[in-house]
């Protein structure tokens, strides 16, 4: 890697309300490397969007909102704005957002080769045992076919 070359760090988030835990350390992480920090949300499915499981949203601490959309438009327009509204937390306005259509992981995968990250940031919400049986995390399946390191955030919530 060259030294003179500045470091990329991509925050992969979704609209779980642990995202804000991931957005904080990942954005720690990266300017601790004094990094150029990249936004990305995957939009894999328009009409989960529409499910009850994402709807209302709590990802930022005072920013509450609902995605009832299964317009692909709106979803989109959605989703620059909760990233926007991400990047405001963060109170850092060199923080570049991406959305992406495609398959979650292989969307992720993907990215983070196209604009040459150093280090890919998710979480890991270790919830749905169920679900990562039968299909597979995310989180797994981008640390299984990733040559970027990968920082796991744990989100588990402690009862």
């Amino acid at each position: 890697m060259n030294a003179n070359k500045r470091k990329k760090v991509m925050i992969a988030l979704d609209y779980d309300p642990t995202a804000q835990k991931v957005a904080e350390v990942g954005y720690s992480l990266a300017k601790s490397m004094e990094a150029e920090i990249i936004l990305l949300h995957v939009i894999s499915d328009p009409v989960y969007y529409s499910s009850l499981e994402y709807s209302p949203i709590m990802g930022f601490t005072g920013y509450v909102d609902t995605l009832q959309h299964t317009n692909l438009g709106s979803l989109k327009e959605a989703t620059l704005h909760y990233l926007e509204k991400t990047r405001n937390h963060l109170a850092d306005e060199t923080i570049k957002i991406v959305v992406k259509e495609g398959i979650l992981s292989e969307t992720i995968l993907e990215t983070a080769k196209e604009l040459k990250v150093d280090i890919i940031v998710m979480g890991s919400h270790s919830r749905k045992w169920l679900e990562n049986i039968i299909m597979g995390s995310a989180t797994e399946k981008v640390l299984n076919n990733t040559t970027t390191p990968l920082f796991i955030v744990p989100t588990k919530q402690n009862k």
